[in-house]
């Protein structure tokens, strides 16, 4: 044997009652830390794993909870309207009725001259069981507060036509029940210099471009126009109603 072997022998070789770990032990020692690394190394796997199993559940709920949410408020749309706008809607109208009973606000009103966005009336449907404060002007913001006066058209009390616009399926969807109005059924505006009574006389469904609905026709009329069908801007639909009544103001401090 050569001087070599043995001496690497005699390194891991223990005398009797040494404390030194024999040769085998040292093998044992060795193969047990590959074990352990090996313990560690799946360990750390199944961690991963498991952390990666917990993101997908995360994200998968989160898309289950999303999707519910989505076929619910498309279902409360269809049923009744856009629940979202129709929250902002209610905020609006309660300015609007606040904002009629400024001073600022009622002088222009009563002088026939109001400003866009300006608080101006309110209107009712005895059938439908509906009323709405109306604002100034048709653009996408008055609208969003709720009915709008044409600009271009008069006002109540002035012997010429009256239009009004309003939303079907958001923004409080005022004027959704617009094809439940029939012939005969009474419609009110209230505003700050005296209540205006018109009796409905037809509806017709018109082409987005059909503006002889808002011309005057030599008597005083009220026009009410919206999108139709519901959830489409394809056409619109108007009911044109004629005054019958004047009436005493009710509209005090905005009430």
């Amino acid at each position: 044997m050569s001087p070599l072997r043995v001496r690497l022998r005699s390194l891991h070789s223990s005398a009797p009652g040494s404390s030194e770990r024999p040769y085998t032990d040292c093998v044992a020692t060795a193969t047990e830390v590959a074990r352990g690394a090996s313990g560690r190394a799946g360990t750390a796997r199944r961690r991963r794993r498991r952390g990666a199993a917990a993101v997908v559940r995360f994200v998968a709920s989160v898309l289950i909870t999303s999707g519910v949410l989505l076929l619910a408020d498309a279902a409360v749309t269809v049923l009744w309207q856009e629940p979202i706008s129709a929250l902002l809607a209610s905020r609006q109208q309660a300015r609007l009725e606040e904002a009629i009973a400024a001073p600022q606000v009622r002088r222009r009103v009563l002088a026939r001259k109001p400003l866009p966005g300006d608080a101006l009336g309110r209107i009712r449907f005895p059938a439908l069981g509906e009323a709405h404060w109306i604002v100034e002007g048709t653009s996408l913001d008055d609208l969003r507060q709720g009915p709008g006066h044409y600009r271009e058209t008069a006002l109540p009390g002035q012997g010429r036509t009256v239009a009004i616009a309003g939303h079907r399926t958001t923004h409080g969807a005022p004027f959704r029940h617009l094809d439940r109005l029939r012939r005969g059924d009474l419609v009110a505006v209230d505003m700050p210099y005296g209540t205006f009574v018109y009796r409905v006389e037809r509806t017709r469904i018109v082409s987005p471009d059909a503006l002889w609905v808002i011309a005057n026709v030599g008597y005083e009329r009220l026009v009410l126009t919206a999108c139709h069908p519901l959830y489409s801007a394809a056409q619109r639909i108007v009911v044109f109603a004629r005054l019958v009544a004047r009436r005493p103001a009710t509209i005090v401090r905005g009430r």
